[in-house]
């Protein structure tokens, strides 16, 4: 072998060493958000809770249609008359068909009101998008924080344990008593714990994650993007909530289903026109064929028809009280996730210029200590609050993180179209233009497989 190839394969083999031992690739934020949304048993219940609903328009546009039943008969007949005894047999097929011709308008007002009911539902849907995708982007960020929290408590045990032996260095001189490193001891002890204690905390926060994403992050969690875009102030957000909030789109829809409804149970009580025909073939080859046209007109019925408008009309109106109180809550909610994102960002001001202080302060009494004018447990005090700063300056960045997206998701904004996300979305429209016209048979292998999801829900 050649001194030229023993260098090739060295160096291959050295480049293999390198590319395994190359760290896994940092998870993002927006990593974490689309395999949220990709995963999420949450989206994927609502997603057929909205086909059932959907169903409901095709169940209203199938009574405008004619229903055509296949009935069968057969008897048996025993008879005594006294001379003597008689059976008589019978059997029949036939085609029943019935179809209402004129209802005063209250099927298609019913058909409207499905339609109604299947938009508010596609924002109900969006709304729980909003829900999965907030609780992805806190989780991420509380285990990046408990992540950071536990790289600022070892520090702060590798610094006391360098306390500690300072300490001990000191006493063999006679520069300082027992005291000293029993004091540097326990704080180093109870350092120790808490640093065991923030581990803990990851372990949590991961499991958290779990059940927010679906599965643990691949690798170490990168610093979040810049947050999105906010308007200038709480009450331009506000305002921008009451007009794209899910919850405000899906009640105005809501308010309509009411109403439609209320208008149909009126229309119950107008005249009605109906056929009914069949086609009979019974033993001995005897064919009838038949057709009647019922005109009914509902005169007295108990007061029952009467109770079901008011009744609607209750319910109608309950639905528009329902919509000004979305609309206040959203508003709050607002107003809430905005001052919390204020308090945020003044805290990360605060704790800045305490990191500050607290770091010149421990640098300075670690000097004076050195010259005997601090004691060891004014040290350990001053690294004490100087932890306290680092941990509290984490806590409100990370806080501050959590606050934008809270306000997002308060003003309705927390959607895989508004932050940008590579996803293939759903859209409800697919199978809603498959059975909106009601097809005899079930429209593709994924809507057969409906009606045993649908059982499991209790929707079907």
């Amino acid at each position: 072998m050649t001194a030229s190839l023993r260098i090739m394969r060295r160096l291959a083999g050295a480049c293999a060493i390198a590319v395994f031992a190359l760290p896994a690739a940092a998870e993002t934020l927006t990593d974490t958000l689309i395999r949220a949304y990709r995963s999420s048993p949450q989206l994927e219940q609502q997603r057929y809770l909205l086909r059932a609903t959907d169903e409901d328009v095709a169940v209203a546009v199938s009574a405008l249609r004619p229903s055509v039943d296949f009935q069968s008969q057969y008897s048996k007949t025993y008879r005594d008359t006294g001379f003597g005894a008689a059976t008589t047999t019978g059997a029949s097929l036939g085609l029943v068909l019935n179809y209402t011709i004129l209802d005063g308008g209250q099927r298609h007002l019913r058909i409207g009101a499905a339609k109604e009911a299947v938009l508010a539902a596609r924002y109900g849907l969006v709304q729980q998008e909003q829900s999965v995708l907030l609780a992805a982007a806190e989780a991420y960020l509380d285990l990046r924080l408990a992540v950071r929290t536990v790289d600022v408590r070892a520090n702060n045990v590798r610094v006391i344990n360098q306390q500690l032996a300072a300490a001990r260095d000191r006493f063999e001189v006679g520069e300082v008593t027992r005291t000293d490193v029993a004091i540097a001891q326990s704080r180093l002890a109870t350092s120790q714990s808490q640093l065991a204690a923030a581990r803990g905390q990851v372990d949590i926060a991961r499991e958290v994650y779990r059940l927010a994403v679906g599965e643990l992050p691949t690798g170490t969690l990168a610093a979040p993007p810049p947050p999105p875009a906010l308007p200038a102030n709480v009450e331009r957000a506000q305002t921008l909530a009451l007009q794209v909030h899910p919850l405000i789109l899906a009640g105005q829809h809501e308010v309509t289903a009411g109403r439609l409804l209320a208008e149909a149970a009126e229309a119950d009580r107008l005249p009605s026109i109906s056929l009914r025909s069949n086609l009979t073939y019974a033993r001995p080859d005897t064919t009838s064929l038949g057709a009647t046209v019922t005109g009914n007109v509902p005169i007295y019925s108990g007061g029952r028809l009467s109770a079901l408008n008011r009744q609607a009309i209750a319910r109608a109106q309950a639905t528009r009280s329902e919509l000004a109180q979305t609309g206040r809550a959203v508003t709050e909610n607002v107003g809430r996730a905005w001052a919390g994102l204020q308090i945020a960002q003044a805290q990360i001001t605060a704790t800045r210029q305490g990191v500050t202080s607290a770091q010149l302060a421990f640098e300075g009494f670690r000097e004076e200590a050195s010259l005997g004018a601090r004691t060891t447990l004014d040290v350990l005090d001053a690294e004490q609050e100087l932890l306290d700063a680092r941990t509290a300056l984490l806590q409100a960045e990370s806080d501050a993180q959590v606050a934008v997206y809270r306000v997002l998701t308060a003003m309705g904004l927390m959607t895989t179209d508004h932050l940008g996300l590579s996803v293939e979305r759903y859209a409800p429209e697919a199978y809603y233009n498959l059975v909106s016209n009601a097809p005899a048979i079930s429209p593709s292998e994924q809507g057969g497989r409906l009606d045993s999801v649908l059982r499991r829900f209790g929707r079907n």
